[in-house]
């Protein structure tokens, strides 16, 4: 079915149905009902080019992806494009991904926003003092953020999990339990969120007179590899950490099965927490030791984005500027007290 046969259903002008499905505010309510109750008995769907011409809008939000032959990719990413997505369905909107190299990213989303294919733009792995926002902040067009940039003015729309307080009340947990020698599995050490995680373990450890040395830090990408082999070097060093902090249940997984191949037991001989975006093939409670966690769901997150950039481009709101969720902090077997050996033997 197409727009004119949808009119003459209706009995109404091709102009008022097509106002109706745009929610623009001259159409009275009791009509705009009608029309999407027809909408979903015939299953029209409006043609994309003729709603652009007759609205300005696209339909679609923009986001840039960074690839390169040694680029990982990301479950982390997945999941939360499937809540934008998720969402994004519900209101008959699209993506439009532009691949880019990830030293050119400024550039790919300035071309994006001016190829009049997007309504809306949205950035994620942001990075202290991040170049992207100076651009983003002179265009005139709506952008969300997902994570904030450490060193920037926080003057621009974003959500965000306060990831300092969730490594702070982590760590806090850790010490109350004993622990004194500590060691932190991150992300990469130029993105936000890693660099407000260590600042939370730092935090906490020198409320205690502790420090975290250098040599008891790994930054890479979050991989299983990636936590394995980090986790093995930490288990070689004279005093070995009796406390883990890890970024993602992904570094959990590798850094755990160094731990059990070193014949050690977790929750017993050594702790970790790692934080939980949610992963639905990764559950910390199925882990062989069930997972203490900060928990916060990605999925969740790219729903909110989504509702938040649709909302905004439909001018639906008002909306929250800026918003900063607290993390859940869950308390499984992989937590315990300091070992008995480890009790007298000085801290980091």
């Amino acid at each position: 079915m197409n727009l004119k046969q949808l009119s003459e259903l209706l009995g109404l002008s091709q102009t008022t149905v097509s106002r109706a499905l745009n929610g623009y505010p001259e159409v009275n309510e009791a009509t705009r009902e009608r029309v999407l109750q027809a909408v979903k008995e015939t299953g029209y769907r409006p043609n994309k080019a003729a709603q652009r011409l007759a609205t300005g809008k696209a339909g679609s939000i923009g986001l840039v992806m960074p690839t390169a032959p040694d680029h990982y990719s990301d479950v982390h990413f997945g999941e939360f494009l499937t809540g934008l997505g998720e969402e994004a369905v519900r209101h008959d909107f699209h993506f439009v991904i532009m691949p880019a190299d990830p030293n050119d990213e400024v550039g790919a989303l300035r071309r994006l926003a001016i190829s009049g294919n997007v309504d809306a733009l949205f950035v994620a792995y942001m990075r202290g003092h991040d170049p992207r926002l100076p651009m983003l902040k002179s265009l005139s067009m709506p952008f969300l953020v997902h994570g904030r940039s450490f060193g920037s003015e926080p003057d621009y729309p974003y959500l965000d999990i306060d990831n300092e307080a969730a490594f702070y009340d982590a760590a806090r947990l850790l010490l109350q339990l004993g622990h004194t020698r500590f060691a932190l599995l991150n992300g990469p050490g130029h993105l936000d969120f890693a660099i407000r995680r260590k600042n939370g373990l730092v935090a906490a450890l020198s409320e205690r007179g502790l420090s975290l040395p250098e040599d008891c830090m790994s930054h890479t990408s979050m991989t299983d590899e990636l936590g394995q082999s980090a986790m093995e070097r930490f288990l070689q060093m004279p005093e070995p950490p009796t406390a883990i902090l890890c970024s993602s249940t992904v570094l959990a997984l590798g850094a755990i099965r160094a731990v059990n191949q070193a014949g050690l037991k977790l929750g017993e001989d050594i702790s970790l927490i790692a934080h939980d975006d949610v992963l639905p093939h990764l559950k910390p409670e199925n882990f062989s030791v069930p997972l203490t966690t900060t928990r916060s769901s990605l999925r969740a997150a790219g729903v909110r984005i989504a509702q938040r950039l649709i909302g905004t481009v439909k001018q639906d709101g008002p909306f929250p500027e800026q918003e900063l969720w607290k993390t859940e902090l869950i308390v499984r077997a992989s937590t315990g007290p300091v070992p008995r050996q480890a009790q007298n033997v000085g801290g980091v």
